[in-house]
């Protein structure tokens, strides 16, 4: 004998007539609080460019001596948008940037600039390898390294089998029979040495979905302050400038600044 299903009473239907409308109006809330945050960002980033913001009309670069700009892998075959961006750092007074992407395509793309440059002045006098080119962009100079995934992980691991087969094959006496201790500076001239050395960013830029460096390499970001602008598609100038308006203003109570100071004070005692 089939058994008519149970009807639901009265209260539990009003019940979940009451949470779907409550889950309606916060995420309606939530939609109307974003799409709100988006606008004054928006129209805030178009009055920076325009320069009606006076704070952001003069701001001290002096801190900011190197610049690196993650870009998602997909997101970095817009060549058009690569070129605008680095016109725009370019204008607001950027001499040094390092453009990474984890697949390699901004490389790829700068590759004969750095094939022409490999044996010029600007990585010498950068000891930072062959992934580096001096260039005009805008009417002024902007030194640019390109740096992919295989200057991460790979690199670190073909720096550390130079120091082994240097240790083992050419230095037997040096080394000795005792522990063979590694430093800090050791590996940077075995990372300078198989072309994945350079100086450490002051601020990194990432533009893309993801919040997080995308294996940038981990030993350039001891003190780097970093800052997520978005996807590439949607940059704006203004953001930009907002964005190194606050690197100016931030204060860093230990890093590269602080060893410097301290490296400066032991020397006048």
């Amino acid at each position: 004998m089939n058994q008519s299903p149970p009807h639901m009473s009265r209260p539990s239907v009003i019940i979940k007539l009451i949470l779907g409308l409550l889950w309606f109006i916060v995420h309606l809330a939530i939609s109307l609080f974003s799409l709100w945050f988006d606008l004054i960002y928006s129209i805030e980033c178009y009055l920076i460019s325009f320069g009606l913001i006076p704070k952001y009309r003069k701001f001290q670069l002096d801190r900011l001596k190197h610049l690196a700009v993650v870009v998602d892998s997909r997101e970095a075959k817009n060549v058009a948008k690569i070129n605008q961006l680095l016109c725009w750092l370019s204008n607001v007074g950027v001499k040094y940037v390092c453009l990474y992407d984890i697949d390699g395509v901004l490389k790829k793309t700068f590759a004969p600039a750095m094939n022409g440059s490999r044996y010029g002045n600007s990585g010498k006098y950068l000891d930072v390898g062959a992934n580096t080119k001096a260039l005009t962009c805008c009417h002024k100079e902007m030194t640019i390294e390109c740096i992919s995934g295989s200057d991460g992980k790979d690199g670190i691991a073909k720096a550390a089998s130079l120091l082994c087969s240097t240790c083992v094959n050419g230095n037997r006496n040096t080394c000795g029979n005792g522990e063979i201790v590694f430093t800090e500076a050791d590996m940077s001239g075995a990372l300078k040495a198989i072309g994945c050395g350079g100086p450490e960013p002051d601020l990194l830029l990432v533009y893309g979905p993801a919040r997080c460096h995308l294996g940038f390499p981990a030993w350039r970001l001891r003190y780097t302050e970093i800052m997520h602008m978005g996807p590439l598609n949607s940059m704006k100038y203004g953001a930009i400038v907002k964005a190194f308006y606050k690197f100016s203003k931030k204060y860093q109570n230990f890093g590269k600044f602080v060893f410097s100071f301290l490296e400066n004070r032991n020397i006048l005692q």
